[in-house]
């Protein structure tokens, strides 16, 4: 069982100019569970899109059964035996589950051209009794609960025999019986040979199944060792790192007037029991890792959806938001973590993406749209962001992302809002951009406004919030003052494993 089946030497990915991953290595042996872990953005996904055949590398190659390959698309990765369970559910729901499992391989009950629903109804119970799987073979996806969806992405990954199973997140939505039973699975299947990538923030699951562990860090490989001989908190600074530097020190402008107080929101499933308050001139940052909830926090009290309980209280007086249109009528505004799908209209201009959500006040004394109102409007933002455009006309996607990212300030601001949220605002942006909007998130608390800054970047954080909250599985579970707070500490608690 020492075979190696899977090297990944010097892979080099680069995304417009930014260096996603430089030069990282990986290596798999037969039958046993290997955990691949990072922080968000470490370059965990690319590495694996990149070994799927969903991206190709810039650099570097992939040995697989000491054979160099290179998948132009998963169907080939699966064909040549890597399989891989997503974290998003990838089932089609009105289908059964013996429909799901073997979809795209209906051949395989054919006889005469007509297909055998019963065999391949057996085959699927069979399936799903090897592996201790207690679900109705012609069960309808859209009946089953998130965690027997997940179990049955499970049973199709295996249904395909492979060598190599990549497993994201897999029990992120799994009960503590339900995890035991993936844990059960895992191990039958190490036992008889596959070789398995596990993904996991969870880092007390990878000290209890996997063998080695590999860190990614920043797009960089740091190091791959046996999980026996790492101890908690060294594998807690080789995932955060030993860069302390503060990217940017701002200073503290928060007073005593609460602006924006949240109590006890709730969303089933999602996340429970948020409270929370933002003062005037205050930057509270929200950290955790992706799939915490806190886009979905953000989401909520912005309108975007709707919570299923609890108070949104704005100055002491009980808001109900139930759509953006109410929030920015509250004085709330949002910058989206999304550029590319929520935040910029890549079907409009620069001055139209910076002047959507302001018509009204640019419209004349008949209540008619003023061209000259919104060219005078948008130049005067422009100016004060800085933006850089060759002209109101062009398409906002021709901008770079970082001036794309202060169109979207500018256009959220200009319906002056007293609390703005903030989430990802830096993502996908160069260094001198990210200078730019931190000077920027300065400003706007020395001004006064309550910002509520959600980010993966630690140093980001550390720099920009008075006070840090840390989302885990839908719940704040740690908050500390700026002067307190240490990357060590929130990555501690946001992969749930607390320093004593």
């Amino acid at each position: 069982m020492d075979e190696t089946i899977l090297r990944m030497n010097g892979i080099v990915k680069v995304f417009a100019g930014v260096r996603a991953l430089s030069g990282v290595q990986f290596e798999l042996k037969r039958g046993e569970i290997h955990a691949l872990i990072g922080e968000n953005g470490a370059g965990k996904s690319t590495l694996m899109k990149i070994l799927l055949g969903l991206y190709s590398a810039d650099a570097g190659e992939i040995m697989l059964r000491g054979e160099k390959v290179h998948f132009k698309s998963p169907a080939e990765a699966l064909k040549s035996g890597i399989s891989m369970i997503h974290q998003e559910i990838s089932l089609v729901p009105e289908m059964d589950v013996s429909e799901n499992i073997w979809l795209g391989r209906e051949k395989l009950f054919k006889s005469c051209g007509l297909l055998n629903k019963k065999k391949r109804v057996d085959e699927t119970r069979k399936l799903l009794e090897s592996l201790d799987i207690h679900i109705d073979p012609t069960k309808k996806i859209n009946e089953l609960s998130v965690a027997n969806m997940q179990l049955v992405e499970l049973a199709r990954a295996v249904s395909y025999h492979s060598d190599i199973i990549i497993m994201d997140e897999p029990t992120s939505a799994l009960t503590n019986k339900e995890i035991l039973l993936l844990y059960r699975i895992v191990r039958k299947l190490a036992k008889e040979g596959t070789a398995i990538i596990f993904i996991s923030h969870k880092l007390e699951e990878i000290y209890e199944i996997c063998q080695r562990v590999t860190i990614l860090r920043d797009g960089t490989f740091v190091a791959t060792e046996n999980s026996e001989d790492l101890p908690m908190d060294r594998l807690i600074s080789m995932i955060v790192g030993r860069k302390q530097n503060r990217v940017f020190e701002k200073a503290n402008y928060s007073t005593d007037e609460v602006i924006l107080e949240v109590k006890d929101l709730c969303k089933e499933g999602v996340f429970e029991h948020i409270n929370f308050e933002v003062h005037k001139g205050e930057v509270l940052g929200f950290s955790g890792l992706m799939g915490a909830g806190r886009t979905e926090i953000m989401e909520a009290i912005f309108g975007i959806t709707r919570p299923g309980s609890g108070e949104i209280l704005f100055k002491g007086n009980k808001i109900e938001n139930k759509n953006p249109a109410d929030a920015v009528a509250n004085k709330i505004g949002m910058v989206t973590e999304d550029r590319l799908r929520t935040g910029s209209i890549y079907t409009l201009s620069v001055m139209q993406n910076t002047t959507i959500v302001a018509m009204k006040e640019l419209a004349n004394k008949l209540s008619l749209y003023s061209h000259k109102k919104e060219q005078d409007f948008f130049e005067k933002s422009a100016t004060d962001f800085e933006v850089k455009y060759s002209s109101s006309n062009e398409l906002i996607g021709q901008l770079s992302g970082g001036n794309q990212q202060k169109v979207i300030f500018a256009r959220w601001l200009s319906t002056q809002p007293e609390v703005l949220i903030l989430d990802e605002p830096t993502r996908g942006i160069d260094v001198g951009s990210k200078a730019e909007i931190y000077r920027l998130i300065s400003k706007l608390a020395q001004q006064g406004m309550a910002i509520l800054l959600v980010s993966s970047e630690m140093p980001e954080l550390l720099a920009l919030s008075d006070r840090i909250h840390v989302v885990r599985e839908g719940r704040i579970v740690y908050s500390c003052d700026h002067q307190d707070a240490t990357q060590e500490e929130l990555i501690s608690y946001a992969f749930g494993v607390q320093n004593d």
